[in-house]
């Protein structure tokens, strides 16, 4: 599962859905592929799962990491350390994959992997609570983030479902003294540690000795119920705001993680079907790599930073025929589709960027 959520993030990376956002422009498929980018505000795209999977996920190999260290002999704090190096290094690549802007360096703490750090260490930190407990703590994180964004009174931040007026808003001011444009915030890491917390309950469970058909049967029973409580929520008490990452998004989202598992689990273990898999399990196991290579890599260096030395060299005459023919097209070609989605396509579609209930 984490091999086919890296793969997905790859294409992202490369501007491949961009791009046939851009063909398909005037067509039934447009809507199709409009699923492969984050949803402007009050709703639920298939792309909008991908980070609570890659989380819950992340959640997931944790058991069995720590599993094989318990079997090793390693003791917590052993354990611990091993924790604090990884979450480090998760923060200071995230941090690091926005560093540099064309306008100089900046700090930015809504990269995932930012996200991941923290999420990383409150699951590890509860991780040998009983099942209930973690259970009641994740709960517990999706209040606390309830009362923090409607009952914190901040003039001009206080409009819990509106973008650029919200709680989160208010604290990406304090830590980074700016603000998203586009609505994301970097408390996402309280509520969405609950998906790290769920992907270690589950791998948890497929660790255990349960029966494999029980073990499929909770997977789908609380997927079903965390996704419809949390479409339950979008009705009339909490909207599904991925950006902010309201209560109603961590529930449905994380029920449809729940079930993703579940149908794999179904399909590879139980029904013995691994022919093919070897390229999504190599992807997988290192997660971390491919993310980086691909974000840094390939998206910032390669996808921006060849477009910004292609305006340049269109002031140089030498050069100027060089970038029209081979290097303007491609850059050219990303930004119109950008455009499209995210200016005449999308408005049409979406009112963005308030939600009163």
């Amino acid at each position: 599962m984490r091999g086919l959520i890296m793969v997905l993030l790859m294409l992202e990376a490369a501007g491949l859905y961009e791009h046939l956002f851009e063909v398909a422009e005037g067509n039934r498929m447009q809507s199709l592929i409009a699923q492969f980018f984050h949803h402007p505000w009050n709703g639920l795209h298939f792309w909008d799962l991908i980070q609570p999977g890659f989380m819950f996920m992340a959640g997931t190999s944790m058991a069995y990491s720590l599993h094989r260290q318990q079997t090793n002999g390693l003791t917590w704090s052993q354990s611990f350390r091993k924790i604090l190096k990884r979450s480090g290094w998760l923060f200071f690549w995230g941090v690091l994959d926005y560093a540099v802007r064309p306008g100089g360096l900046s700090f930015e703490l809504w990269d995932v992997l930012t996200q991941l750090a923290f999420t990383t260490i409150v699951a590890f930190l509860i991780f040998r609570w009983s099942f209930t407990a973690q259970i009641f703590f994740s709960i517990g994180l999706l209040l606390l983030t309830e009362v923090l964004y409607r009952y914190t009174y901040i003039p001009n931040f206080d409009q819990p479902f509106t973008n650029q007026h919200n709680f989160g808003n208010y604290v990406d001011l304090l830590l980074m003294n700016k603000i998203n444009k586009g609505g994301w915030v970097a408390i996402n890491c309280i509520p969405t540690a609950a998906h790290t917390i769920w992907g270690a309950l589950a791998g948890k469970l497929l660790l255990s000795k349960t029966d494999p058909g029980k073990k499929l049967k909770w997977l789908l029973v609380t997927g079903v119920l965390t996704l419809a409580t949390g479409f339950l929520l979008n009705v009339s008490i909490t909207p599904i705001i991925k950006r902010i990452s309201t209560s109603s998004f961590v529930l449905s989202s994380g029920g449809w993680c729940l079930l993703a598992l579940a149908l794999f689990y179904w399909w590879i273990d139980l029904r013995h079907h691994k022919r093919g898999l070897l390229f999504f399990t190599v992807v997988g196991m290192n997660s971390l790599f491919i993310y980086l290579f691909f974000e840094i890599v390939g998206a910032r260096w390669f996808n921006d930073y060849i477009g910004a030395i292609s305006k340049r060299c269109s002031y140089n005459p030498a050069a100027s025929s060089i970038s029209k023919t081979i290097i303007s097209p491609r850059i050219k070609s990303r930004e119109r589709s950008r455009e499209v989605f995210f200016g005449r396509s999308m408005s049409k579609r979406f009112k963005v960027a308030s939600v009163k209930y």
